[in-house]
């Protein structure tokens, strides 16, 4: 039989799930924080090392050890984002938002209109590379991979696209 870790995970040796621990827990731990709330994260960590202690015996050693990882990792997420109970405010306790004087802070929503018609008057190629920059959370790497472009080509456009907003925008008070 081969010495392999996932040899070893699938078979029960019981240090087998402390070196799986050791190697992909960073990793992990990683994918999680992108889908639940950070002071959930650990607790959802080791739900998912557990698991792959009590259910090893499913884990197919031919298959990819990180892979069945992950897969466990993204079901435990999802269950405990089912899980909780999401915190409501009665309507009539919130009250409309003031601004620093007081008033409503109609300069905000003002603000908003003026950047939403500056990325009107961008070219199409430049203001979706921003917009999945600053209102997807992209990295430029992972707009190059969705748009199918070179990463070269997204950087352009973004820098042409924000120089372009600079001029279109009139400049931030200090």
């Amino acid at each position: 039989m081969n010495d392999t870790l996932e040899n070893r995970l699938a078979s029960g040796e019981a240090g087998a799930i402390g070196e799986c621990y050791r190697l992909h827990a960073p990793a992990v731990r990683s994918y999680l924080r992108r889908l639940v709330p950070q002071q959930d994260v650990e607790d959802v960590l080791q739900v998912v090392f557990t698991e792959v202690w009590r259910f090893r015996h499913r884990f197919d050693p031919a298959r990819s050890l990180s892979a069945w990882l992950f897969g466990i990792a993204h079901n435990r997420a999802v269950d405990h984002l089912r899980a909780r109970t999401p915190t409501t405010v009665p309507l009539e306790a919130v009250s409309d938002p003031a601004g620093r004087d007081g008033r409503a802070d109609g300069d905000a929503l003002a603000d908003r209109d003026q950047v939403r018609r500056a990325l009107d008057a961008l070219p199409d190629v430049q203001r979706q590379a921003i917009e999945l920059a600053y209102y997807g959370d992209l990295t430029q790497r992972e707009i190059a991979a969705r748009l199918r472009v070179p990463l070269g080509t997204v950087k352009a456009r973004t820098a042409r696209g924000l120089h372009r907003l600079s001029r279109l925008l009139p400049p931030a008070a200090a």
